[in-house]
C-alpha cells in the first residue's frame, strides 16, 4: 500500500503494545522560527524544546487549524473542521462572551479527552481553555477529569485577570488565588500531575496549554510592570524581543522540568509528547523566512513549529515535510490508544502513527482554511497554495517561495482554477460562516503597523 492510497491513514497501532501516555504542550502566538531547532536566534531561547526535536520528530510543515486563538482550540479537542461548531466561527471567543450559552464547546459532543476518559485514562487540563463558559462550557464538562488554569483568551501573568480586570485564575470551576508568575504556575502543576501518576494502572493524558507567549510582555522579573500597564494588557507602549525571548525561556525550562518528571516516575519512554503553538507569532515573534502572522493566511499565520517525542517509537533527530494540522493529534492519539472515534462525529484529522514510526512515509492529503477577517480563504496541496484575499487571488509553489513573492496566477491558471474549483468543494462541506461571528482585533493600523 502507498502514501497515496486511501488506507494509508488507517490505524496504524501495533497490536500489543501497552496504551501509551500522553501529553500534549501548546504554546500560546509562537513564532515559526522563535526556537532554536527552527532557525531562531543564537543564542537559542529554548534548549528543552531543541532537546525534544534532537530527541524525536520535527515537522517541517506542520499547521494550525486556524491562525488565531479558540478556532484552532476547537479543532484540537474535537479532531474535527472547528467550523463545524458555532463556537469556532468567532475570531477569537472574546471575554465579553462570559455568560453566552452559545459561544463555546458543547458538553455533549465527543472530545479527546472524553473518549480517553472513557477508555480509562486520567485526563487533565493546565492552562488555557478558552472554548466557552461556565455555567454552560468548561473543561470539566468536556471529558477532563481535572482543570487548572485560565478560560479566557488571556491574562496578565501575575494578577491573572482578564482585559475586563476580572480574576481568572480556577481549580476545576472553583476560583483560586495564587501568588506568582502565571508560566511557572501552570508548570508546577504539570509537573504535580505527573509526579501524581506514579505506579497507577491508568494512563493518562495531560494537556498543557500556555499561555506564554502571549501578550502582556511581561518576564518574571516584570511584576512593576503588570502594576504600570493595569488593564491594558496588549502591552501596546511596551515590550521587546529579548523580553519575548525571555518568556519563551521561562517556558522553555518548564516543559524541561516536565520531561524530569517524566523519567522520575519511569514513563518518560511510554509517553507521546507532542508540542505545537495555536497559530503564527505576533509583533515581536519570528517567522522568518514566512510572511504574514496571527490573523494571516499567509504562511506565517498558521506555519506553526511542530515536534514529536516517544522514545523508541519515533527514530531521533528527524525531520519530516509530511502536512499535519492540529486536529490531526486527535486521531493520532486515539489511534495509538486504541481507542475508537465516535461514529456520529468523524474525525476530520487523519492519523500521524504511521508518520511517526517511519518519517520517510509521506502521506498525499489536502488542507483549508477560511477567515471572516479581511475574508481569507486557503488550501495546501503538496507544495502549492492557493490563496484569496479580500477578494484577490494568488498561487504560490511553496517549495520554491516559502515567502509568498511570486504569485504564479497568471502563469499557471489551469492548476488556479483546479484549486479553485476544489476549495469550493470542501467549502461546500462545512457550515458556512455565521452573520454574526466576531472579530476581535487586538491591533489596527492606527496602534501598529499592519503586514
Amino acid at each position: 500500500m502507498g502514501p497515496g492510497d486511501p488506507g494509508f491513514w488507517l490505524q496504524a497501532r501495533p497490536i500489543g503494545l501497552a496504551r501509551p501516555n500522553f501529553i500534549f504542550i501548546l504554546a500560546d502566538d509562537l513564532g515559526h522560527a522563535d526556537l532554536g531547532c527552527y532557525g531562531g536566534r543564537a543564542p537559542s531561547c529554548s534548549p528543552a524544546l531543541d532537546r525534544m526535536a534532537a530527541e524525536g520528530l520535527r515537522f517541517t510543515d506542520g499547521y494550525a487549524n486556524s491562525p488565531v486563538c479558540s478556532p484552532t482550540r476547537f479543532a484540537l479537542i474535537t479532531g474535527r473542521w472547528q467550523y463545524r461548531l458555532r463556537g469556532g466561527a468567532d475570531e477569537p471567543i472574546a471575554s465579553r462572551a462570559r455568560g453566552s450559552s452559545i459561544l463555546g464547546l458543547p458538553p455533549g459532543d465527543p472530545t479527546l479527552p472524553s473518549l480517553l476518559r472513557d477508555a480509562g485514562y486520567a485526563t487533565a487540563l493546565v492552562g488555557k481553555w478558552h472554548l466557552g463558559f461556565p455555567p454552560e462550557f468548561g473543561p470539566l464538562r468536556s471529558g477532563y477529569r481535572e482543570f487548572f488554569g485560565i478560560l479566557a483568551g488571556g491574562v496578565d501573568y501575575f494578577t491573572h485577570c482578564d482585559p475586563a480586570g476580572v480574576h481568572d485564575l480556577y481549580e476545576g470551576e472553583t476560583e483560586v488565588r495564587r501568588k506568582g508568575y502565571l508560566t511557572d504556575i501552570l508548570s508546577q502543576r504539570a509537573v504535580e500531575f505527573i509526579e501524581r501518576q506514579k505506579g497507577s494502572k491508568s494512563p493518562f493524558l495531560l494537556s498543557l496549554h500556555y499561555t506564554a507567549p502571549h501578550w502582556p510582555w511581561e518576564t518574571r522579573a516584570d511584576e512593576a510592570e503588570s502594576g504600570r500597564i493595569h488593564r491594558a494588557l496588549t502591552h501596546l507602549d511596551g515590550g521587546s524581543v529579548e523580553a519575548y525571548r525571555t518568556m519563551i525561556r521561562h517556558m522553555d525550562e518548564g516543559i524541561g522540568a516536565v520531561f524530569g518528571a517524566l523519567r522520575r516516575i519511569g514513563a518518560d519512554d511510554s509517553t507521546l509528547v507532542v508540542f505545537t503553538s495555536d497559530n503564527g507569532g505576533e509583533r515581536y515573534s519570528d517567522n522568518w523566512p514566512l510572511v504574514g502572522g496571527k490573523m494571516d493566511l499567509l504562511e506565517g499565520g498558521i506555519r506553526v513549529p511542530l515536534i514529536a517525542r516517544w522514545p523508541g517509537r519515533i527514530p531521533a533527530g528527524r525531520a519530516s515535510p509530511q502536512l499535519a494540522i492540529t486536529m490531526d493529534w486527535v486521531a493520532t492519539f486515539l489511534d495509538a490508544a486504541g481507542v475508537a472515534a465516535h461514529p456520529d462525529y468523524p474525525l476530520d484529522g487523519v492519523s500521524l502513527l504511521k508518520n511517526l514510526q517511519s518519517p520517510e512515509l509521506i502521506g498525499q492529503r489536502e488542507l483549508f482554511w477560511r477567515t471572516k477577517y479581511r475574508d481569507q480563504k486557503a488550501m495546501r496541496a503538496g507544495d502549492w497554495k492557493y490563496l484569496s484575499l479580500e477578494g484577490n487571488e494568488f498561487l504560490f509553489n511553496l517549495a520554491r517561495d516559502s515567502r509568498e513573492r511570486a504569485n504564479l496566477a497568471r502563469r499557471d491558471p489551469e492548476r488556479l482554477a483546479s484549486m479553485r474549483a476544489r476549495y469550493k468543494e470542501w467549502e461546500a462541506s462545512v457550515p458556512p460562516t455565521p452573520v454574526d461571528a466576531a472579530v476581535s482585533l487586538v491591533y489596527d493600523r492606527s496602534s501598529m503597523a499592519l503586514p
